[in-house]
């Protein structure tokens, strides 16, 4: 509260508008430590309509039976989660949103357990995701992009800072609030795919490049032109988003092969995000995940850009400067290094997110889920 008064004072905001942002601080402030003193469990919330589900159970928004209050209730299966080790990701998580305070990250207000389900109770952001935008709009114009892109530059460098690691930033983990503006997530539920069966090798045997090389070792001509090749993802994708399995789609080449990896991995993800973006499907997209992380893997070869998505000059080079080799990736020496690429001239960053947004959801009142995909209910 302190740094937020000393910040507001040395910030040159009227007086009123102090007073106003010191007033929602509070109410923020109050609400979170009301739910920690109060020892809370499922009883103490209604469960409305199911906004997310994958692997390990769903999210919901939920009532606060005492207040009315609405939140997003992350419900996750412990029998999954210790099957598939997933409980320390999960802890770590929980772990991360509770100490980093940022308005790039959805903001977690209590958890609890009982014998069979874990529940993170969450703000609810009812802008839906990135992933549902996409599907929305197919392709965005590089000034659209360059607002999303940069929203989520600040987001991956408030977790580093945090010495955090996200490792699966994709679409769908991508929130934005009633404004339009984003924050990050992990409402996915899912498992990142786990190609640790792999060896390198077989990455690199052309006979397993599922026609990925003619049989002279060169590579074969694309099978799909820029419009097929993007009504085929918008057809899969949906299903590859909650199957148990994950897709590998924004995952490193790096942590695919298992070889290690640090905050650049990140990074990565943010350049295959951005090239979705402006093309209207993934880089390294295939029918197959195993597919997929072998052009992943093979990234020299396989990332190109399509003659028909006109993408800038500037665009191609901060892409390719994001899907590269770790020790050449932008990002290595910190956040600055992105936010000072030619493509991003013009961008105030301190003022993002008080800018308006590049789209404005629609939001009609509190309980409103238009913006995320619609989950049948199983009893």
């Amino acid at each position: 509260r302190d740094i937020l008064e000393k910040k507001l004072a040395d910030a040159e905001v009227s007086e009123e508008e102090q007073n106003n942002l010191l007033k929602r601080f509070e109410k923020k402030e109050t609400e979170y430590m009301r739910l920690q003193r109060h020892k809370m469990g499922a009883d103490d919330f209604e469960p409305l309509t199911m906004i997310g589900k994958g692997a390990f159970g769903e999210v919901r928004i939920c009532k606060e039976k005492a207040t009315g209050h609405v939140y997003a209730m992350k419900k996750l299966k412990k029998s999954e989660m210790l099957r598939r080790g997933q409980v320390e990701h999960v802890k770590a998580e929980r772990n991360l949103l509770a100490e980093v305070d940022s308005n790039c990250i959805v903001k977690l207000y209590c958890s609890f357990q009982d014998d069979e389900f874990l529940y993170l109770i969450m703000e609810y952001l009812p802008g839906g995701d990135m992933m549902t935008l996409l599907m929305r709009k197919d392709i965005l114009t590089e000034d659209e992009a360059r607002f999303y892109v940069g929203e989520t530059v600040l987001a991956i460098e408030s977790i580093h800072k945090h010495n955090y690691i996200h490792r699966d930033i994709k679409p769908d983990n991508l929130l934005l609030d009633k404004n339009g503006h984003m924050k990050l997530s992990d409402f996915g539920l899912c498992k990142p795919l786990d190609c640790s069966n792999l060896q390198e090798k077989d990455f690199t045997l052309a006979k397993n490049l599922s026609g990925a090389l003619q049989s002279d070792g060169r590579p074969a001509p694309p099978k799909r032109t820029q419009q097929e090749q993007l009504q085929h993802w918008q057809r899969n994708r949906r299903m590859l988003a909650y199957s148990t399995v994950g897709t590998p789609d924004y995952i490193a080449p790096e942590v695919l092969l298992k070889k290690g990896y640090g905050m650049e991995c990140d990074w990565w993800s943010l350049g295959a995000i951005m090239y979705e973006m402006l093309v209207g499907y993934p880089p390294f997209y295939s029918d197959e995940p195993m597919s997929t992380c072998r052009k992943i893997v093979n990234w020299r070869t396989h990332l190109k850009f399509p003659e028909e998505a006109k993408l800038s000059p500037e665009a191609k080079d901060l892409i390719s400067k994001l899907l590269c080799n770790v020790e050449q990736r932008l990002g290595t020496k910190g956040a600055n290094e992105i936010k000072a690429h030619p493509w991003f001239k013009g961008i105030e960053w301190d003022k993002l997110y008080q800018m308006k947004a590049a789209f404005i959801p629609e939001v009609n009142d509190e309980l409103d889920t238009q913006n995320f995909e619609k989950f049948e209910e199983v009893d």
